[in-house]
């Protein structure tokens, strides 16, 4: 980017910050804009800012008649840590207990309620009501609707808090301009230029690593191993964090799922038990001279694997952080013990169940989980929220990729589209 063109994006992201901090009348402008920025990726430029806005609209919490800016505040606040109550959207109910049916023409509404319900916890009851009742009138809406069905479906098809940032991001910049009757022009231009600038960062990391994955001639020397760098650099880095300063994260993280791959192959498909063995007494000795005992084919990913952790190690070390390299390893060495057939396949064989019968209860599960997920990004958290929405991210990254199928072993399906989207195609200006 030339300095001039530099220069100009420089402008239009401190126009976007005037805007937040003085330009915002009231409640509803300021959800909407919030929600805009989170959307179209940049919030990351704007986190002490949004902040503020949203403890400042939780400090004040009044009573909202309105469905769609009622929904969005509880989303929101919910997204932010706030553990607001879901009581508030009892007075959408009518006096049988049941959500009122004036509301399942308020599209818009629905849309935002149907949102703010995956933000819900357990025992929240009217949430789950909700999900019930919001994802009834939409899916029946899209037959009749026009320029909201495209976005209807979209959100049926992939829940908000279950999806990648950046492909979200990728998606509500071509949509924008359609959904709001009065688009901010000067937000869309900075959204549009920030996620090129990005994708060109991104570009760069993963032509670095590609390079080192040419060096090991892993597709001549392993031909049997899937061969899927650039998903996993998609999958397991650009989608934990995309923000330019975490560079080095996504490029390590990269390299160490692309030898996990890569191993987790020799013990699937190819390695014999023998040979497993020995792969696994190295693993535990993490050491050099515990090559010499290899195959050859092994060696290959062994000495890779060493000379990662090494680099990591050093880095770390130069920045005074040495402390997460044991557990790093631990982690390692212990995912090469443990090797899951299908859980479909365990939970009718444990249970004596049909494959629909385990599926549902499995997804029951999995729906569980996302409430244990969302009640502990509530305020106060266990641990710095930094690092909870990295977990978020690989939760999301689980729902996306295998929700219908394996996305990273087959990934011509829609997880191709995804990657040419985020890390080919710009967006255009």
């Amino acid at each position: 980017m030339d300095a001039e063109l530099e220069q100009h994006v420089q402008e239009l992201k401190e126009e976007v910050r005037r805007m937040l901090t003085t330009s915002l009348q009231n409640v509803s402008q300021k959800l909407n804009f919030v929600d805009d920025i989170q959307r179209l990726g940049v919030s990351y430029h704007f986190r002490n800012e949004i902040e503020q806005i949203l403890q400042k609209i939780h400090a004040n919490f009044d009573d909202l008649d309105d469905l769609y800016t009622a929904a969005l505040r509880f989303q929101l606040l919910r997204q932010q840590g706030y553990n607001i109550s879901c009581d508030i959207f009892n007075k959408f109910k009518d006096g049988d207990g049941k959500f009122k049916e004036s509301l399942v023409d308020d599209v818009v509404g629905l849309l935002s309620l149907y949102e703010a319900t995956q933000l819900r916890i357990h025992g929240e009851e009217i949430l789950d009501e909700a999900l019930t009742f919001t994802t009834t009138h939409l899916e029946s809406a899209t037959y009749r609707l026009s320029p909201l069905a495209k976005t209807v479906t979209h959100a049926l098809n992939q829940q908000l808090r279950k999806a990648l940032p950046r492909v979200e991001a990728r998606y509500y910049l071509s949509v924008y301009q359609e959904l709001r009757e009065s688009p901010n022009e000067s937000l869309l231009t900075f959204a549009k230029s920030d996620f090129n600038r990005l994708q060109r960062v991104h570009q760069k990391e993963l032509s670095e690593i590609t390079r080192w994955w040419e060096d090991l001639d892993v597709p001549n020397k392993l031909p049997f191993v899937r061969d899927r760098l650039v998903e996993v650099y998609f999958c397991w880095s650009l989608s934990v964090y995309f923000e330019p300063q975490y560079s080095f994260g996504r490029r390590t993280l990269c390299k160490v799922t692309a030898i996990t791959s890569m191993i987790d192959d020799f013990y699937n498909a190819y390695g014999t038990y023998e040979e497993l063995e020995l792969l696994t007494e190295a693993i535990e000795r993490w050491d050099f001279s515990a090559m010499d005992q290899l195959p050859e084919y092994m060696k290959v990913c062994y000495r890779a694997l060493l000379d990662i952790y090494s680099e990591i190690h050093e880095k770390l070390a130069h920045e005074g952080k040495l402390y997460p390299m044991h557990h790093a390893r631990e982690a390692f060495e212990q995912n090469k013990k443990e090797h899951f057939v299908s859980a479909v396949n365990c939970y009718m064989k444990k249970y004596d169940t049909t494959e629909e019968e385990a599926i549902i209860e499995l997804q029951r599960q999995v729906n569980n989980t996302w409430k244990d997920v969302n009640e502990a990004c509530l305020q106060p958290t266990a641990v710095p929220m930094p690092q909870l929405i990295r977990i978020l991210n690989f939760a999301r990254v689980m729902d996306v990729v295998y929700k219908c199928e394996d996305g990273y072993t087959n990934p011509e399906g829609v997880l191709k589209d995804f990657i040419v989207s985020t890390l080919v195609e710009p967006v255009a200006q």
